[in-house]
């Protein structure tokens, strides 16, 4: 969801931003995007708010180098998308300065509540760049102490708060004010750190807090939860899990023992298995696993063994919901109503229905809401003029919009009131059709309202009014008039009553046609009849005797008295019927009545109009970012009356609803419809009507998209240029649109001509493009245009021409820094120098070695327009000397010089011996090696052996000088030596070993011997553990015990009541390592008593003793 505002409106005096064509801008996927420092000014990391007040954050983002306008993400705590809570608590804004094409994003909190305590976080995205920023905000009570209003003590009881008026009448009487009890203020997070997790919903529920997941992490924060160390788990559960909605997901942990029973809680409640939960133990892995989760599964978990647990969170993350399909513009007029329908991914999703950039709520009286599945309708039962401009539907994953324009009521008449004449006793019907069938009315007569009656009727059906007359008086003659309700609109005829006169006449009257030319006679003899209607025409005829008559249209006579067209005949009348008339009906009729007296004939052409053909190849010319010019051919039959004009309607592809363009007739055959939404397909018809009425819908014509070229391409410059070659570069265009981009058309054309040449025969898809074949010498015009499935942008135009001609430029070369000093390889390694190089015409770069012309078989170059590339796939030493790069253009050269030492493992040291041997020492001697491996020697490693193991051991690394002195050497042994050289490329391969040996001579030693003291460890016989006084109970078997030292060992001997117990088989005397037993065998209680126990060695004695009581045992049931 890009930003959450349903319509961003730029400030005075800007511009709006540059936009892709897209309506979100979407992640882009397709490749890893990089982070980056995009925003300008951050959020500061710690926010404070007071309870009840406003806070406005605001972060800045710079699009400079950005090729497409930024996404803002408002996100709190890991991944709830604000986007979804815009609404009256909060408010989000995005502004753009088109100078310093800077984005503002403004996130406002409206009346701070606890709740909005928590992490936050921005980010930004653009194509393939993005950056976060994340920000605390800390709700605090307000402070401030309400001040008490004197004057709302005299408010009157029923008055408003706009009320002014006083009430001192208070006053007057005594009332007892009731004392309230100051509640003491209560620290809600206090409170949620000491209760159960079960009742934080309940708690919340009380002190109004709204987020939850908020309000959980602070909780986290806050409680300080020592390190504990688990007996009955191997691994607890995870701090917190995520999973989308839907989706399943395992919580694991492993316990001690394999085979111990775990239960399972949420929000402190046991949960049961079931298809839901699915709870499994395999060894000393416990998992539950919630299937399909849902919103109600966004919870805490503990897993309890015994009285010890371990907790988790899961989060529930709702998918974004999509718009599936997007709202119809409407096109209406005053009183109709309005449904504005939309479909979305999901049912039960929470929908957001603007009004401009202001929200939509139930209780407006204006506005109706409907949720029927994943459809959801915003209703307008009456539109009204202020209800014209764009409604939009926010998601949080999508957004669409509607335009409704609402026009004034216009009455149109289709049908208007026909003069009548009729006769006495006949019937008279006025019948008139207006464009509205909701339209009522009134009929007057000669300026004054017909009232209904026996005789008068009045009937409105559908769009048609009629007022019936019955038998016709002469009184009923005069002007009669239809006049609509609400409009200033009136519809008048006249009926004319017909007075027959009876005069004598002879017994024999050649007949005589009378037609009256009042009606649908538009012209003398000619009738006009609308297509379906009926004609019926009355025609009266004299003549003595009753004369004959005949009707035929051209030559065929018509006889039929029944069926649509037939012929009535009545006293006096010849009545000439078309039941629903049709185009075939149309022709010049004949009545010819005859008699002996003579013949009379009477031609009519009957006229059949009806409304026209539909237009024909409806069909779109161009289009435009927001307009498309559309054009049609007129209808094949224009319905024999003349066209008045036409009626257009458009929809969008997809969509059912058609939108009426134009509400007047529109005369002209094309037509430029505007206001539509770029990238969106559109399909559009015709309707053509003339003064019958409208005729059918059109084809629909084939579906059109407005869209628009690109705006010219940006930042022309000339890159470089040669005698027949001219490099451009550019930026792409600041508004691309929802056409995209397709390539680039570059064209030249010389100083003073106006025809332009095209450069490429196919789209430059690059931003740079070399164009080749120009003539030397001459001024050049270069542009450049962007192309896309619109066409063509405007052109970018370099300020002024260019001259194709070389320029001189000194040949320089740029040697990297590494390469100033000595550049040193070992043997076997790569070698690939890169040096570049600038100077025009291209210059001449040549290779020396040591004076000479490198040997191309050893080193290989590659030269090219900007640099110099010098490789050795191998080295060696025979690579290394002092490399000279000249660089020549003309008569002016450069030259660089770099010193390539290869180098390698030295040899071994020379003429190593032992110069010297004392006491356990031995002095060694060398000289430095033959080959030093081209690089200083940095040490030497001295390793000795003697000649009994022959096992070599360092005596010495990284030794500098060529001397040394091996110490430590074993008296007796005989030691050789050897010596490795070092460098940079490490040991030498072999090892110098001398050709002498040291031999460490013995020496005469003495080893006097400490005298030899025994130890004294003598002791006269002492109990360390004396006996114990106790009780035991007869027949149950006893022991006393304790424990003695002495040496020598001393005797033992037992004694009861001072009698020497001796081998009675009672007693059972044991020894073992000074602790004493005597083991009594079933007591009884002759047997208690003092026992004593002594000690005795040479050195003295030594006695313990104690008393035994034996009690007889006691018989319950006795008892």
């Amino acid at each position: 969801m890009p930003e959450p505002v349903p319509a961003d409106t730029p400030e005075e005096g800007q511009d709006a931003p540059p936009t892709d064509g897209d309506s979100e801008a979407e992640w882009d996927e397709s490749g890893s995007t990089e982070l980056s420092g995009l925003f300008v000014e951050k959020p500061p990391p710690n926010l404070v708010a007071v309870t009840g007040m406003d806070l406005v954050i605001i972060a800045k983002v710079d699009s400079t180098t950005l090729t497409r306008k930024p996404t803002m993400k408002w996100l709190k705590g890991k991944w709830l998308d604000l986007g979804s809570k815009a609404g009256k608590h909060m408010q989000f804004k995005e502004t753009y300065d088109r100078n310093t094409k800077i984005y503002t994003y403004e996130m406002k909190i409206i009346k701070a509540v606890a709740g909005d305590s928590g992490g936050y976080r921005c980010e930004v995205t653009a194509k393939d760049k993005c950056d976060s920023s994340t920000f605390e905000i800390s709700v605090e009570a307000a402070q401030q102490e309400a001040q008490a209003d004197i004057f709302s003590a005299f408010k009157r009881a029923d008055a408003g708060e706009d009320d002014g008026d006083l009430d001192f009448s208070a006053l007057l009487k005594a009332t007892k004010k009731k004392k309230v009890k100051e509640e003491p203020q209560i620290d809600v997070w206090e409170l949620l750190k000491s209760a159960h997790p079960s009742e934080y919903e309940k708690i919340a529920f009380e002190y109004g807090i709204t987020d939850l997941r908020g309000m959980l992490k602070r909780l986290k924060k806050m409680k300080v939860v020592e390190p504990k160390h688990s007996e009955a788990f191997l691994k607890r559960l995870e701090s917190c899990y995520s999973v989308e909605k839907g989706k399943k997901i395992v919580l694991r942990c492993e316990v001690m023992d394999p085979d111990v029973q775990v239960k399972w809680l949420k929000n402190g409640q046991e949960i049961k298995p079931s298809a839901k939960y699915i709870m499994e133990a395999l060894g000393n892995v416990r998992t539950l696993t919630l299937n399909r989760t849902s919103l109600a599964d966004d919870a805490a978990y503990e897993c309890v063994v015994g009285e010890d647990k371990c907790f988790t969170e899961v989060f529930v993350k709702e998918p974004p919901v999509t718009i599936t399909k997007l709202m119809d513009d409407y096109h209406v007029v005053v009183g109709e109503r309005v449904e504005f329908e939309i479909e979305v991914s999901e049912e039960g999703a929470s929908v957001m229905w603007f009004f401009e950039d202001i929200e939509l709520q139930k209780d407006s009286p204006n506005y109706r809401f409907k949720k029927d599945g994943r459809k959801h309708t915003l209703i307008i039962q009456e539109a009204t003029l202020a209800e014209i401009g764009m409604y939009h539907a926010w998601t949080n994953g999508g957004h669409t919009k509607g335009e409704l324009e609402v026009e004034e009521k216009q009455l149109e008449v289709l049908q208007d009131i026909a003069d009548l004449t009729v006769k006495a006793t006949d019937q008279a019907l006025f019948k008139c059709e207006v464009s509205d069938e909701k339209v009522t009315g009134k009929w007057f007569k000669d300026g004054v309202e017909v009232m209904p009656s026996e005789r008068v009727k009045m009937t409105h059906i559908g769009r048609f009014h009629r007022l019936l007359i019955e038998d016709v008086k002469p009184e009923d003659a005069g002007d009669y008039t239809f006049i609509p309700d609400g409009y200033a609109l009136s519809i008048s005829a006249k009926l004319n009553f017909l007075e027959i006169k009876v005069d004598y006449v002879p017994r024999q009257d050649p007949p005589k046609i009378h037609l009256d030319t009042t009606g649908n006679m538009v012209s003398q003899n000619t009738i006009i009849v609308v297509a379906g209607n009926k004609l019926r025409l009355d025609v009266e005829i004299t003549g003595e005797p009753a004369p004959t008559v005949v009707w035929s249209k051209g030559d065929q006579i018509i006889t039929a008295t029944e069926g649509r067209v037939r012929v009535e005949a009545r006293k006096d009348l010849s009545c000439f019927v078309i039941e629903g008339a049709e185009r075939e009906d149309e022709g010049n009729y004949t009545i010819c009545v005859t008699n002996p007296a003579g013949e009379d004939k009477a031609m009519l052409f009957v006229k059949i109009v009806d409304v026209p053909d539909p237009p024909e190849n409806v069909r779109c010319l161009s289009v435009g970012e927001d307009c498309a010019s559309m054009i049609w051919d007129p209808p094949a039959f224009d319905g024999g009356a003349p066209l008045k004009g036409y009626l257009m309607e458009r929809k969008k592809k997809g969509s059912s609803r058609w939108t009426k363009l134009n509400f007047d007739v529109y005369e002209s055959n094309a037509y430029e419809a505007k206001r539509m939404i770029e990238g969106v397909m559109y399909e559009m018809r015709v309707f053509a009507i003339n003064s019958i009425g409208m005729s059918q819908p059109s084809l629909t014509s084939k579906p059109f998209m407005p869209i628009a070229p690109t705006s010219e391409p940006i930042r022309l410059t000339v890159h470089d240029v040669t005698d027949s070659t001219c490099t451009l570069k550019w930026l792409a265009p600041e508004k691309i649109g929802a056409g995209g981009m397709d390539g680039y058309v570059i064209e030249y054309c010389k100083e003073g001509d106006t025809e332009w040449v095209v450069a490429n025969q196919e789209l430059c898809e690059r931003q740079g493009y070399v164009v080749r074949g120009l003539p030397v010498g001459e001024k050049i015009n270069f542009r450049v245009k962007a192309v896309n499935i619109a066409g063509q942008s405007p052109p970018a135009v370099l300020s002024q021409p260019v001259t194709i001609r070389e320029i001189m430029e000194y040949p320089k070369i740029r040697l990297p820094r590494e390469l100033r000093t000595k550049y040193i390889r070992r043997v076997g390694e790569k070698i690939n120098l890169t040096i570049p190089f600038q100077g025009k015409p291209r210059p001449v770069a040549t290779w020396y070695k040591d004076g000479e012309p490198i040997d191309p078989k050893m080193v290989n170059v590659r030269n090219t327009n900007v640099d110099s590339i010098l490789f050795i796939r191998e080295a060696e030493r025979a690579h290394s000397g002092t490399y000279e790069l000249v660089l020549q253009i003309e008569n002016m050269e450069d030259r660089a010089s770099i010193v390539l030492r290869i180098v390698d493992k030295p040899g071994p040291p020379l003429k190593l011996q032992v110069t010297d041997v004392w006491g356990f020492n031995a002095a060694l001697e060398w000289s430095p090696p033959k080959d030093d491996g081209n690089c200083e020697i940095t040490g030497y490693t001295i390793q000795k052996a003697d000649m009994k193991t022959k096992e070599w051991f360092t005596v010495y690394d990284h030794n500098r000088r060529t001397n040394c002195t091996a110490s430590d050497l074993v008296m007796g042994n005989e030691y050789k030596f050897r010596v490795f050289s070092e460098n940079l490329c490490g040991l030498s391969e072999e090892a110098c070993i001398s050709k002498n040996t040291a031999i460490i001579a013995k020496t005469d030693l003495e080893h006097k011997r400490t005298p030899y003291k025994e130890m004294e460890i003598s002791c006269v016989p002492k109990f360390t553990q004396p006996l114990v006084d106790r009780s035991v109970v007869a027949g149950y078997s006893t022991a006393i015990s304790c424990a003695v030292k002495g040496f020598p060992k001393p005797k033992i001997v037992w004694m009861k009541n001072k009698m020497v117990i001796g081998e009675d088989p009672k007693y059972l005397m044991r020894n073992y390592q000074g602790v004493l037993t005597l083991n009594i065998r079933k007591p009884g209680t002759f047997d208690g008593g003092k026992y004593s126990c002594m000690a005795v060695n040479e050195l003295g004695k030594d006695e313990v003793e104690c008393k035994l009581d034996v009690r007889l045992a006691t018989d319950p049931e006795k008892k």
